[in-house]
């Protein structure tokens, strides 16, 4: 267990004696220079895991790495020492994600290379108690269903090639992986809702994108309109149900995307310029108000 203390607060009040604030100084100081090495450490492995894969750029040199560079990072985790913990987390997601990128890109972003780099990343991630590989992996998924992002010069780019699938895989995935966690040992809980969540992020992003172009996969094909009014019930269904049940992260994310919604058909219907913008951020400075009020009750709540 890890307790963040202000020193300097504390002996000012007289809480600790001089003595007491020396001892725990060389503590941290002593903890600071472990995480200073760990991260230098860490960004020479990084250096050189890029420059072996320049110099050898070849699939077969990046599954080589990615299995030397992720074995390494398991065997630092069990050696239990606290020291080393931040450089075999780097290790293990470097690792990972060398592996699964070479297994993607030799079987050419097929489904069933991304089928398997998810349950791949799961089983590491429960295996390892990494909740960011437990994120890749749900991501993962999020490929499987045609989902990419581009970079182009200044410019960022995502495509979901089919909204209403991904509303409801993942819906289905958030529910049930959440009721999951209800029954799991306590050590594996926070994976679980680390998932439910990501799924929860995805299931806004279908919908996002069908608000705004709908569904013209060959499955189905829904209309813009029906994907924004759908989106804006089942915020409001999720936050009241949030607020009963008292889950925090949930309203958040629910009023960050409501914000989302509400100034993206705002925008695309009304345009920008000058008076909109003036009223629309009028109305974000009420809704943040209100966001904090909620978050404050909630707090009194727990």
């Amino acid at each position: 267990m890890k307790i963040t203390l202000d020193l300097d607060e504390l002996l000012e009040a007289k809480k600790i004696s001089q003595a007491e604030y020396d001892k725990f100084s060389r503590f941290a100081a002593r903890s600071t220079s472990a995480l200073a090495f760990n991260i230098l450490v860490a960004f020479g492995v990084i250096a050189v895991s890029g420059a072996t894969l320049a110099l050898l750029p070849h699939l077969s040199t990046v599954l080589t790495m990615g299995i030397a560079v992720f074995a390494g990072g398991i065997a630092l985790a069990y050696t239990r020492l606290e020291q080393w913990q931040l450089l075999a987390d780097i290790c293990i997601i470097a690792g990972a994600l060398l592996l699964g990128g070479a297994i993607i890109a030799l079987d050419e972003g097929s489904t069933r290379s991304f089928l398997f780099v998810a349950a791949a990343f799961a089983g590491a991630g429960v295996l390892t108690q990494s909740r960011l590989l437990i994120v890749l992996s749900v991501l993962a998924l999020f490929a499987c269903l045609g989902a990419r992002s581009n970079y182009f010069h200044a410019t960022y780019s995502l495509n979901v090639k089919q909204p209403a699938l991904t509303v409801l895989v993942f819906s289905l995935f958030s529910v049930g992986v959440y009721q999951l966690s209800k029954i799991l040992p306590a050590a594996y809980q926070g994976l679980a809702i680390i998932a439910s969540r990501t799924g929860v992020f995805l299931v806004n992003l279908g919908f996002w994108i069908g608000s705004l172009w709908g569904d013209l996969s060959d499955v189905l094909v829904l209309p813009d309109w029906l994907f924004s009014i759908c989106w804006a019930i089942a915020l409001i269904a999720v936050s009241i149900w949030a607020w009963k049940a008292n889950r925090r992260w949930v309203i958040n994310i629910a009023a960050v995307f409501g914000g989302i919604h509400f100034y993206t058909q705002w925008f695309e219907h009304l345009g920008a310029d000058p008076i909109t913008v003036l009223i629309s951020g009028l109305l974000a400075l009420g809704f943040a108000l209100g966001l904090r009020a909620m978050n404050a009750k909630l707090a009194g709540k727990a």
